[in-house]
């Protein structure tokens, strides 16, 4: 008897857009730090001035995801050519309390905050009587909860127009292929207007979830919170809003990762050479937290990368996570994925360790994969393909 097909492997499906080039936003109320954090984070100069508004077109820019993999690889290789994997960052101008309504400069703002599949939420902790603040005073509690709840309510005015329009489609029976569309709908509309609560925190059906990428809902988005804390503060690792703002977090985004960091503290060390950032990082006590945000972000978006190495390149290739082999091989070429016939791959720490490909393969442990091998973040990998599979495609 012929052997039995091996059965492929259904993968659940992802909440958020489908693609490489996903966005992280910088998200908070005016003056809270975001301009100068994203200069810092991407080491570009946006406008950072002390008023609201300053920032009304978001400013875009991508900044290398530090991983010690990537380096180790490159140090091993010495290549031509090294290119890391990427995190795209925007800068979000500042919402206010009834942007949800169009209030300040709401319904620009908020349309940036849809174009972004995550969000850094940026709040204020630091006293400073020459930066204002748009509310009168320094709460970042409060502050988070304005900024929340403007998404939430958005969410609640899109949802509650949607399902009007669906309903009405579905009680004339125009298309009766709307009713599970139509079901999801109501049922995601329930979440967010009765339970009040954002939809990244309930678990969803896949058909539920097609729906949502459909509609793509602020309150799906995955949220990071930063805390900009003074430089002092941030130094001594002690401020009296931390406590807080995690109990707050703890109630209202459980799970949601905290990250306290300062903007003037990093501002400090932008200029510095390596030898300085060392003696400085070491008199303080601290290091930058800017690494941290950087891979928490990417790792928000639900990306991770395999790597092709060898003298002439070391690449980090930037794919979703569930991604099989095929459509990885994709991401190099479109003929890769065409012609496809194997990925031979081998285990980042088994090659530290082992030292070489040989070593590797020596040790049984470069594995040869088929078309439903699910990628594994950090995977060095060369692909097999049919040369001339792309090509007759293109032919037909």
């Amino acid at each position: 008897m012929p052997p039995k097909k091996k059965q492929e492997v259904k993968l659940p499906p992802l909440i958020g857009r489908v693609g490489t080039s996903l966005k992280c936003g910088i998200l908070g109320l005016p003056n809270v730090g975001k301009s100068t954090f994203f200069n810092v984070l991407t080491k570009s100069q946006a406008s950072a001035e002390n008023f609201p508004f300053c920032t009304i077109e978001p400013n875009e820019n991508k900044v290398p995801v530090p991983d010690e993999r990537f380096d180790f690889l490159c140090e091993y290789h010495k290549p031509l050519s090294k290119v890391p994997a990427f995190l795209h960052v925007t800068d979000i101008a500042g919402l206010v309390k009834g942007a949800h309504e169009g209030q300040g400069l709401g319904n620009a703002f908020l349309s940036h905050v849809s174009a972004c599949d995550a969000l850094f939420h940026l709040s204020r902790a630091f006293e400073d009587d020459d930066v204002t603040h748009v509310e009168g005073d320094v709460d970042p509690v409060r502050d988070l909860a304005i900024i929340f709840e403007e998404l939430r309510l958005k969410d609640e005015s899109i949802l509650e127009q949607r399902v009007k329009d669906m309903e009405k489609k579905t009680a004339r029976g125009v298309d009766k292929k709307l009713k599970p569309e139509f079901d999801a709908l109501f049922k995601i509309q329930k979440h967010v207007i009765e339970d009040k609560r954002p939809i990244r925190h309930k678990e969803w059906n896949g058909i539920e979830i097609e729906v949502l990428n459909k509609h793509m809902l602020f309150t799906a988005k995955p949220m990071i919170y930063l805390v900009n804390l003074s430089e002092r503060d941030y130094i001594r690792k002690k401020n009296k809003w931390l406590l807080k703002i995690k109990e707050w977090v703890d109630v209202n985004d459980p799970g949601a990762t905290i990250i306290p960091f300062s903007a003037a503290f990093e501002n400090k060390v932008f200029d510095m050479d390596e030898a300085e950032k060392k003696a400085f990082f070491e008199e303080s006590k601290v290091t930058s937290a800017l690494n941290k945000i950087i891979t928490t972000g990417y790792k928000a978006l639900q990306l991770m990368y395999f790597f092709t190495a060898g003298h002439d390149e070391v690449r980090a290739w930037t794919i979703q996570r569930d991604t099989k082999a095929p459509q990885a091989a994709g991401k190099i070429h479109t003929d890769f994925e065409k012609g496809f016939i194997m990925a031979d791959v081998m285990k980042f720490n088994d090659f530290k360790e082992l030292g070489t490909e040989n070593d590797v393969k020596a040790a049984g442990k470069y594995r040869q994969q088929g078309r439903n091998y699910v990628m594994e973040d950090g995977d060095i990998v060369h692909f097999k393909f049919n040369a001339g599979a792309g090509l007759s495609d293109k032919k037909k």
